[in-house]
């Protein structure tokens, strides 16, 4: 009963945790009104130009005239062509005009048909070979990516869009101090997929994912799903790449429970890597992973274990005395006698 209990408190947990990530482009809402975000002129230079765009597919329809008939027309947009203007203003990618990335013809009114087949720019084709992005190495994560599992089903379609949305993606590990967010905006780039079926199916015909099953030799899945990235477990470790993109096959994940939970964690090496905040001077191994959470074998008190070896050695020498004195009064009772 604790089981199946459990694993229905996971499901749900997960279903939360991944709808959070589509939530914004979910909700049937009329468009954001631009007078509501008027303060955005100034702030953006591309603003003006993007509202073309915006006043169409920032809400769940869309009106136009056909110049033809003279009518106008109420249409429902899909799901995935809505974008809030909130969730992209606040993005990496904030100051693009729409047409930086996107054809000038969808400038063009209604969209021209072969514009469906547009070819997508992938991250490298900006930020490979610019000097001022030689610090995020992303030519060293192309080569990595190149590496990964991912990578085999780009003649499917996938691509670095797949995970990082470029209307909506935020650098979280370096400009968030909450490792939970953190956390949670990684591993909803792996739930969108691994657990939405429909989506999973655009690229590949392998059976329905059960990740509660799946990972059911995990304790404490629920904690783990929280407090740790599945790129923890499933990405070559690599000291350079501030989020390693080499995703393993499944039968290379890591199982040991000792990788994580031991003073030389490999989550010093992946979730902490560049963490800037410093560590707790109260003697624990490991202490920037105690500022969010503490993990046993990890996070060991080099002051307790001292001390736990004093009162070790303590006992093990009380021990020793007692039985000394017992053989000794021993042989004297027998002496007597």
């Amino acid at each position: 009963m604790k089981k199946k209990y459990m694993k229905t408190c996971l499901v749900i947990l997960l279903a939360i945790t991944t709808i959070s990530a589509y939530a914004d482009v979910l909700i049937d809402t009329p468009a954001t009104t631009v007078s509501s975000l008027d303060s955005l002129y100034g702030e953006f230079p591309s603003y003006a130009d993007n509202e073309v765009c915006f006043i169409c597919h920032s809400g769940a329809r869309y009106e136009y005239l056909n110049t033809e008939t003279g009518k106008h027309y109420r249409r429902l947009m899909p799901n995935d062509k809505i974008l809030s203007r909130e969730i992209y203003y606040g993005s990496v990618h904030r100051n693009f005009s729409c047409t930086d990335c996107h054809s000038y013809d969808f400038n063009t009114f209604p969209h021209p048909a072969e514009l469906i087949f547009e070819e997508h720019p992938a991250c490298i084709d900006c930020h490979g070979g610019d000097e001022s992005f030689a610090q995020y190495h992303f030519e060293e994560i192309e080569i990595e990516y190149q590496a990964s599992v991912h990578y085999g089903h780009e003649g499917e379609g996938f691509s670095c869009w797949k995970c990082h949305d470029p209307h909506g993606y935020v650098p979280t590990v370096r400009t968030s101090d909450d490792m939970g967010e953190v956390v949670n905006f990684a591993n909803d780039m792996c739930l969108s997929c691994h657990t939405n079926f429909d989506r999973y199916q655009l690229l590949t015909d392998h059976d329905e994912l059960d990740i509660i099953q799946t990972h059911d030799w995990l304790p404490n899945q629920a904690l783990h799903f929280t407090k740790v990235r599945c790129i923890e477990c499933h990405t070559k470790i690599n000291d350079t790449i501030l989020v390693a993109h080499e995703l393993l096959p499944k039968s290379e994940a890591v199982q040991r429970c000792t990788e994580c939970h031991s003073q030389n964690s490999m989550l010093m090496a992946t979730l902490y890597k560049f963490k800037s905040r410093e560590q707790r001077e109260s003697g624990f191994f490991n202490g920037i992973i105690i500022n969010e959470s503490y993990v046993i074998g990890a996070n060991r008190n080099e002051y307790l274990n001292i001390l736990s070896f004093i009162l070790l050695a303590g006992t093990l020498f009380g021990i020793a005395i007692h039985l000394f004195f017992r053989i000794t009064s021993s042989k004297k009772l027998k002496h007597e006698s």
